[in-house]
């Protein structure tokens, strides 16, 4: 290795100070403190005594992930310090199911805890969120608003079955018909007069409350307040902090590919230019909104990270080396590993990693091609053609030169440069100092090593026969 870094040294500091900044900008320095795993603080706590004295609104909306998760599983553990009671507002079409089922966790550890808890749903409750809307003790909608359409995707036997009974389960457990949010699920489940095999079931407002799946109708937040038994009750909704919206917008099933994506390919970029600049800048803030952006969300630890930075180090390592070997093979499967831990989701990760590699592959493309219009490959390569009918020649091994005799062009300190066969060789006596103009013999060659000494007769050929002195 230390020969390594002595013959590539500007190579491997350029990576070092790369993966340096990278952890930096992800860390935001030394001394930061990393997000800290989703408490159970809450279900271990006494429950909380006497009537709630305000009412804490957290809102629901968006596509739902870890970093909403993190945020609702604050606010419950607000409301429990502070004695007062949840209204979850939901409005979303949706998301990942992980998120949900986190929220789902959250709410049950917050009811244990005694913090009241309902929901209420103005618009929508739309896949993951139904199964949110389905796990709050008391559940109202408004009569136009839509709960349901929860076929997961993809969606295979596998995935459906679990979707399925986290559903049954939230229904069952807060007294509803699980047949009901199982229709919701999957569409080989039929209900007489509400829905036919083959279709997924989704309810309005209306029609949930006329077969007793929620507990009422609410046009209004006041009017679910007053459902609730709250109406009188001061309201708090509550806040994101600035570090949750980063969370949110980063573990976004439709941002986070695109943050890993530019990361990559702006790295990647950032090797064919000379100095540091914008590629490298741009690289290393998309891929710290990416990992940091989970660590906030809890999703994972920062061992995930310096997984990823060995990955890349071991890559760069590669990059300096001869041929393709374990280092560029541990590399690429140590920040595999890592995007997919970092995601929670091996379905999710691949394709975040696969999205990646084809915009890298895509810039890549594009700056081969810039750079070939533009010259730009002749700032970072010599352009001049070196030839034979100069007096240059390959220090390629040939044994063929071994017992050849010759004549020492310049004086050998032990290396230097003799007159061999009509022309010139670098070569290296064993230690001693031979002056030029003395003749030599050729006694080995060792790759691209031609080891000489003093030969003891005229070997025909002076300096002249090379094309005059070095």
């Amino acid at each position: 290795m230390d020969r390594l870094v002595m013959r590539m040294p500007r190579g491997l500091a350029r990576v070092a100070w790369v993966l340096a900044l990278a952890a930096l900008v992800v860390g935001g320095g030394p001394g930061w403190p990393g997000p800290k795993p989703l408490p159970a603080a809450a279900a271990e706590a006494s429950p909380a005594a006497g009537p709630p004295q305000r009412v804490l609104v957290i809102p629901v909306r968006g596509n739902i992930e870890p970093g909403l998760a993190r945020f609702v599983t604050r606010g419950f553990e607000q409301a429990r310090r502070d004695r007062a009671a949840v209204l979850l507002e939901i409005s979303t079409f949706g998301g990942r199911v992980d998120g949900a089922t986190d929220i789902r966790g959250a709410i049950n550890a917050a009811v244990a805890a005694g913090v009241p808890v309902a929901a209420w749903v103005p618009d929508r409750a739309i896949s993951a969120g139904a199964l949110i809307a389905i796990a709050a003790p008391s559940l109202y909608m408004a009569p136009d608003a839509t709960l349901g359409a929860a076929e997961p995707r993809p969606a295979d036997e596998k995935t459906i079955s679990f979707v399925r009974a986290e559903f049954e389960a939230a229904a069952r457990h807060r007294g509803r018909d699980p047949q009901v949010a199982a229709a919701m699920v999957d569409k080989d489940v039929a209900i007489p007069n509400l829905v036919e095999k083959g279709q997924i079931l989704t309810l309005t407002g209306e029609k949930a409350r006329e077969i007793g799946f929620i507990e009422g109708l609410a046009s209004s937040r006041q009017q679910a307040l007053e459902a609730a038994g709250w109406g009188e009750l001061p309201v708090e909704e509550l806040a994101p902090t600035a570090a949750e919206r980063v969370a949110r917008f980063v573990t976004d099933p439709v941002v986070a590919p695109i943050l890993l994506s530019i990361g990559m390919a702006g790295l990647v970029a950032e090797f064919y230019v000379p100095g540091f600049g914008f590629p490298g800048i741009v690289g290393l803030l998309s891929l710290g909104l990416f990992f940091g952006g989970h660590l906030l969300a809890g999703v994972a630890g920062w061992e995930v990270l310096l997984l990823f930075l060995v990955g890349a180090l071991l890559i760069a390592v590669e990059l300096v080396m001869p041929g393709f070997g374990i280092f560029g093979i541990t590399g690429l499967l140590a920040m595999g590993a890592a995007v997919v831990l970092v995601t929670g989701d091996v379905t999710r990760g691949l394709q975040a990693l696969l999205s990646g590699l084809v915009v890298t592959a895509l810039v890549l493309a594009v700056l081969g091609r810039v750079a070939g219009r533009r010259g730009l490959w002749r700032k970072l390569a010599l352009p001049t053609r070196l030839s034979e009918a100069e007096g240059f020649r390959s220090t390629a091994e040939d044994p063929a030169l071994v017992g050849q005799r010759g004549r020492a062009l310049t004086p050998l300190r032990p290396a230097g440069a003799a007159a061999v066969g009509g022309r010139r060789v670098d070569v290296v006596t064993e230690g001693e100092y031979l002056p030029a103009g003395t003749a030599i013999e050729i006694i080995r060659v060792e790759g691209r090593r031609v080891v000489v000494r003093a030969a003891g007769g005229e070997p025909g050929e002076g300096p002249g026969d090379a094309g005059g002195d070095a």
